[in-house]
């Protein structure tokens, strides 16, 4: 968490994740109807049970942000260099201890 975009991610999909369903919830006991209005009841209250709902938000806010900030070093604060080398299974000496199936059976299933 020593990086300003990190800190930036968890804090707006915290205020988001709390401030959204909260307005749902006011929106719905003033006017005894959500926020959404469309001429399908079910896909009214799919809409609205989904921002009633504060860790969902924070959820989508999150990935969302998470996936579509640019930032110059964001691959690196994501682990992303680190998981490259697991990608294939000859890309590191350790994916053949972590990946070998018990009693021997890569005999009858080799790797890929």
């Amino acid at each position: 968490m020593n990086s300003m975009r990190n800190l930036f991610l968890v804090g707006v999909a915290l205020f988001l994740g709390l401030s959204i369903p909260e307005y749902f919830r006011e929106y719905t006991s003033k006017a005894y109807h959500g926020p959404s209005h469309t001429k399908a009841g079910w896909f009214n209250d799919f809409l609205n049970t989904i921002f009633f709902s504060s860790p969902t938000v924070a959820l989508i806010v999150g990935v969302f942000l998470d996936n579509t900030l640019d930032y110059k070093d964001s691959a690196r604060d994501r682990g992303m260099p680190w998981w490259a080398k697991f990608r294939s299974f000859q890309g590191d000496s350790r994916n053949e201890e972590f990946y070998t199936l018990p009693f021997n059976l890569n005999r009858f299933f080799p790797p890929s």
